[in-house]
């Protein structure tokens, strides 16, 4: 099992690299995954002056939905990486659909290389993917070494409710380590928390669904699917009491 495949299978609520494989049909219906791109324009579109020249990198981009919006809303320049093959085709395809292929360029690979090789963007979106660059301040001072003087970081994070939860951490706690990183917070956008919970319900119904097909294909699998859905549960069940959704503008001073 590599550092690579554990941090994978934890980004995706995967309680073991063995449910790897199994993600892409795990996941066919869902094209948004974790983040919102509504959000991400929203964001962007209100604080940041855009052009064809800007640029901007998606790292762990999955299927392309923010990378995509962006080009066909904003005609901005995007990069999107991701780790599994079966998104990035995906990606590709769908920019294709929406014809901003000419606009998006999508890469299979581990975003840990990657933020060490990719420089120069005005703006990089980091979403819903947990520790994979490492703790809140590791993850900030990589995500640096990426952009422009000036530069913007877009984050799809969650707040804790309270000082006690032992994963996520309070919006007061946040704000401290951005300052203290060298960025500023423009702005924060909390999630419509009705609305986000109709997502959340809808995604478990299509989860269940493909849950169940793997499980009579792979009857001697079942404990690993069950396992799965159960950690989606338990993470839908925290966002929805424990924590507080929140998509994060920052800029580096």
């Amino acid at each position: 099992m590599s550092d690579v495949e554990e941090k994978l299978a934890k980004s995706l609520t995967a309680e073991s690299v063995e449910l790897i494989p199994y993600l892409p049909y795990l996941l066919q219906d869902l094209w948004e995954l974790g983040s919102s791109p509504k959000d991400m324009v929203h964001l962007i579109s209100k604080n940041i002056i855009i052009s064809e020249k800007t640029k901007v990198l998606d790292l762990a981009c999955g299927k392309g939905a923010v990378s995509i919006k962006l080009a066909k809303e904003l005609g901005c320049q995007v990069k999107g990486i991701d780790i599994m093959q079966d998104f990035i085709e995906n990606a590709k395809k769908k920019a294709q659909e929406f014809k901003v292929e000419t606009l998006c360029e999508f890469i299979v690979g581990d975003i840990n290389q990657y933020v060490e090789v990719e420089k120069g963007y005005d703006i990089v979106i980091l979403g819903a993917v947990g520790e994979v660059l490492g703790n809140q301040e590791e993850t900030l001072n990589k995500l640096s070494k990426t952009i422009k003087k000036d530069g913007y970081v877009l984050l799809d994070d969650a707040y804790a409710r309270s000082e006690s939860n032992e994963i996520y951490i309070t919006k007061k706690k946040w704000i401290e380590i951005i300052e203290k990183s060298g960025y500023q917070m423009v702005e924060d956008l909390l999630v419509d928390e009705s609305e986000f919970s109709g997502v959340l319900n809808e995604q478990i119904m299509c989860l269940t669904k493909r849950t169940n097909e793997l499980k009579e294909k792979y009857p001697s699998q079942t404990h690993l699917f069950d396992q799965y859905l159960k950690s989606q549960l338990a993470e839908c069940d925290e966002l929805e009491n424990d924590v507080i959704g929140a998509t994060m503008l920052l800029k580096k001073i």
